[in-house]
């Protein structure tokens, strides 16, 4: 590894191991700058006793900053980068001229295999554009989706939704890769066997939506065994934070629209919540009684804790974390990151994929003879 190995080995049937989890992080892309990033990476080396971190962005900034993080030493390997992708920048400008920036020598760690899995804070056209670039898409996958968890009544407290907002476009057999990226991820992620998966639309009789959503509908329930997961048919937005379902399946279009109104909306109710308990001396001391069951609410609904979208499809994990993420979010994103490095997340896809696209294409094939016989 250039700058000097960080990596202890060890030996297993006379080859070397590598003992750790490398993370690459992009230092610079966050709107909080490198100070929060690495005060996330003293947070997550607590966390993370066995992940060493490839930290890249300009030098001059980061050497200092290192230098107060003692928790950091030896698990840290500085790469200089004296460029920055900015939330303005184009993302085809950034494929054709980002080379030297710190998000480009980020996923560059990956497609060289010094690191396991990417996480930035930084432009999400512009990180997705030289993904895509660098790492290219896994063998049998049409395009990549974003996936993120979103908060619901399941026991894990989770479900997951794609896309999120990789490409607003999406075909049937584009929704079905993303139910077999979503079940790896909901297995491998929130611990579930058999995950429950929905085709989001606007409402749940089979007679709605677009043609392409029939399509998928038929090529997702004939799927299900090969994929190993089952299929609940169509579900509507009310049931994106339910317990009915573990995999809503969507195209990024609407997923984007979806996350962004969650967003907004837990932030409205949460402003709601502060004005009406604090409207006067009454509602203060209601507050100050209720006080454990308000800081419960807020562990639960805070967007820090679920801080990241995974880009899934590629050959090497990115997550995506929050712009704004601080410390705590960026200690999220890296948690998630090495969780899913562990997991081989990139390897359990492909195979999903491949099994699963088999067995919706017979569907496809045979929805397509039956609507030629009519």
């Amino acid at each position: 590894m250039p700058n000097g190995s960080i990596i202890p080995a060890e030996t297993v049937a006379g080859r070397a191991v590598s003992s750790s989890t490398v993370i690459s992080i992009d230092a610079m892309g966050g709107d909080r700058g490198p100070a929060a990033v690495v005060a996330g990476l003293v947070l997550s080396a607590a966390q993370l006793p066995d992940a060493r971190f490839i930290l890249h962005g300009d030098e001059a900034e980061l050497t200092p900053l290192l230098a107060r993080a003692p928790a950091l030493k030896g698990r840290v390997d500085l790469r200089h980068a004296d460029r920055v992708v900015t939330m303005d920048d184009k993302p085809s400008q950034v494929m054709r001229h980002g080379q030297g920036t710190s998000m480009f020598s980020t996923i560059e760690a990956v497609k060289n295999a010094e690191a396991t899995v990417a996480v930035s804070c930084g432009n999400t056209g512009a990180l997705m554009a030289v993904s895509m670039l660098r790492l290219r898409k896994l063998p049998g996958v049409n395009r990549p989706a974003i996936a993120c968890y979103w908060p619901s009544r399941n026991p894990s407290g989770f479900n997951v939704m794609l896309d999120v907002g990789a490409d607003i476009k999406a075909e049937a057999t584009d929704l079905l890769q993303f139910a077999a990226m979503g079940t790896s991820y909901a297995r491998n992620g929130l611990g579930l066997a058999r995950p429950r998966v929905g085709l989001l639309n606007v409402g749940t009789e089979e007679h709605k939506g677009r043609a392409e959503l029939h399509d998928a509908y038929r090529q997702l329930a004939a799927a299900a065994d090969a994929g190993a997961y089952d299929f609940v048919g169509f579900v509507e937005g009310s049931d994106i934070p339910s317990d009915r379902v573990d995999v809503i399946v969507t195209d990024g279009f609407t997923g984007n629209i979806a996350l962004k109104t969650g967003e907004g909306t837990a932030k409205l109710i949460s402003t709601f919540l502060r004005e009406a308990l604090t409207a006067n001396i009454f509602t203060k001391l209601g507050a100050l009684f209720a006080m454990g069951s308000l800081r419960r609410l807020q562990e639960k609904t805070d967007p820090r804790r679920v801080n990241g979208g995974v880009f899934l499809g590629l050959n090497g994990t990115v997550v995506k974390s929050h712009g704004s993420a601080d410390a705590t979010g960026i200690a999220a994103a890296v948690r998630l990151a090495h969780q899913l490095a562990r997991a081989d997340l990139t390897s359990r896809i492909a195979a999903r994929v491949a099994s699963t696209g088999l067995a919706g294409q017979d569907a496809a094939q045979t929805g397509a003879e039956a609507g030629l016989s009519e």
